[in-house]
């Protein structure tokens, strides 16, 4: 389901919640299952970027590093699979 900036309830969790799901999808994809379902699609990551919109640089990168020692992948190699072009 697609973020709806324009609803009342929505709140700061949210976009927490919808860039997380993003890494996590992320990481997931290329490093815990890379043969298996993809979890990462288009919605999910229209959401994060959305979202990354409205959170500060500081919450974003700690929302990254923080997952990426949880699920052990090196913080550069992550920052490569979410910003290629980068």
């Amino acid at each position: 389901m697609a973020l709806d900036f324009n609803d009342p309830d929505l709140e700061y969790a949210d976009l927490v919640y919808a860039y997380q799901s993003w890494v996590m999808a992320v990481i997931n994809d290329h490093k815990l299952d890379p043969g298996g379902k993809a979890l990462n699609n288009d919605e999910i990551t229209d959401n994060a970027v959305d979202a990354m919109r409205f959170m500060a640089g500081d919450v974003t990168s700690a929302i990254e590093s923080s997952l990426a020692r949880v699920y052990d992948v090196d913080q550069d190699e992550l920052n490569a699979l979410l910003f290629p072009e980068a």
